[in-house]
């Protein structure tokens, strides 16, 4: 079996060339660059425009499958270019299906986010078939379009897909900006750690190394035209966040600031349904998952557990606009 990669240089993507390869499936990597986590000729990769509609029928030939993870996905940066984040995450997102159409693909798997629920909050757990409502971020609602495209390719002309609504992953490879990543940096380089209002918002993580075997599980049969929420087994707060960074890199003070409004406190979303129809949960704990990122870092820095404080500053508030950008 071969399998399309899109975003597989990047850090999800990476995760599940390697998940793939280790359950015997041949994946080709479709980015923009070479993947930095693999050595040249390890894998096949196509490198170009995922908006070309002639470079995704050459990155699609020959495969069984596709998984669909490319994608704007820095809100920072959805928010200043909007025009950009449609190009990529909905434009792209219907110039691959079409192509999985023509080249009659077996299965488009297309990555999505637990973001689609909006706040949903109270004590029944949401779950795949909870309703969806209006986003209040452009970056959901380019998510949520490539939701109903793929929806209506399975409709309209009978193209198999797999839905997969990821939590927010972390771990080795995360792109900088991430949370956990952030909160991390500052704590290697000393700096106070510090969270906007009191910090119970909270995000349902998962481990990436999970999260990508939840991806390579998705491609049996029992999951065609099937959404999953591959999520953690419980929600963390932005506090614990911070707290469990501090306790595995060095003791370094957690500051509080003003609130920002409209930050979502976060939804408890069930995972039961992959657990179920796949045989999927994730096994890393966030402490353990934390532990990992900060060896990973400091193994590719070079760097001790505890560094001098940094002329650097940053504020946590800002970090924390990013966290959803992690899909």
């Amino acid at each position: 079996m071969k399998v399309l990669v899109t975003g597989g240089a990047g850090f999800i993507g990476s995760h599940v060339v390697d998940r793939l390869q280790a359950r015997g499936i041949e994946p080709r990597i479709f980015d923009l660059v070479p993947s930095p986590h693999h050595r040249e000729g390890d894998v096949d990769t196509v490198l170009g425009d995922l908006c070309d509609r002639e470079t995704a029928l050459a990155a699609l030939a020959g495969c069984d499958a596709i998984v669909h993870l490319a994608a704007l996905a820095d809100v920072d940066q959805v928010t200043k270019d909007p025009e950009l984040a449609d190009r990529v995450n909905v434009r792209g997102t219907h110039v691959l299906l079409e192509a999985a159409r023509e080249l009659e693909i077996g299965r488009f798997v297309y990555a999505s986010t637990i973001w689609v629920y909006g706040d949903a909050a109270g004590p029944e757990a949401v779950d795949e078939d909870s309703p969806l409502g209006l986003p209040k971020h452009f970056y959901t609602a380019t998510k949520i379009a490539g939701e109903m495209y793929t929806f209506a390719y399975t409709e309209l002309y009978g193209l198999e897909h797999t839905i997969l609504r990821f939590g927010i992953p972390y771990g080795p490879r995360s792109r900088p900006t991430a949370v956990v990543a952030a909160f991390t940096a500052k704590a290697l380089a000393g700096q106070p750690l510090t969270i906007a209002g009191d910090g119970t918002q909270s995000r349902r993580f998962v481990y990436v190394e999970d999260l990508a075997d939840g991806v390579a599980a998705s491609l049996v049969p029992a999951a065609a035209n099937r959404v999953y929420n591959l999520v953690g087994r419980e929600n963390t707060s932005v506090r614990s966040i911070a707290r469990t960074v501090r306790d595995v890199v060095g003791d370094v003070p957690i500051v509080h600031i003003e609130g920002r409004a409209g930050d979502l406190k976060g939804g408890n979303v069930s995972g039961e349904r992959a657990a179920r129809e796949l045989g999927w949960q994730p096994t890393t704990p966030f402490a353990e998952g934390v532990q990992r990122y900060v060896d990973w870092v400091t193994d590719e820095a070079g760097m001790p557990r505890v560094a001098t404080v940094s002329s650097t500053d940053g504020s946590a508030a800002a970090v924390l606009r990013q966290e959803s950008a992690e899909l």
